[in-house]
């Protein structure tokens, strides 16, 4: 564990963490290590999952809303960067195994590929 900067002395704890799992995140999506990005990912979620009231944040040095603002917009970022990432590994198993992997978006082949799709014929035929 690294010694806190001055900065981080003055944040609420739960913020740090948050910080740190967001490093975590981002290291694993710059190494393109598809576990540790899905294990980087979970404790982002289970550190969001506790979060403290907004009160609470404040109460340790300065006001935190620049600080909540700027690891919002950072965990946006990287939200977006998963994302890509989760698209770009789909695109590339389809394209290797075509017949293995059904399409998540775009048009289906069969029987549903009509104007009305398979729920709206379900729906007329009872």
């Amino acid at each position: 564990m690294q010694p806190m900067t001055p900065v981080q002395a003055r944040q609420h704890p739960w913020l740090v963490q948050l910080n740190s799992v967001l490093d975590n995140l981002a290291s694993a999506l710059l190494r393109g290590d598809v576990r540790a990005t899905e294990q980087a990912s979970a404790a982002v979620q289970a550190t969001l999952q506790r979060a403290p009231q907004a009160h609470e944040l404040g109460r340790v040095g300065q006001a935190p809303s620049d600080e909540i603002r700027r690891v919002s917009q950072r965990l946006t970022q990287l939200r977006q960067a998963v994302l890509r990432n989760a698209a770009q590994s789909q695109r590339a198993v389809r394209s290797l195994l075509p017949q293995a992997v059904p399409a998540t978006y775009g048009r289906q082949a069969g029987p549903s590929a009509s104007s009305t799709g398979g729920a709206s014929r379900a729906y007329l035929s009872a």
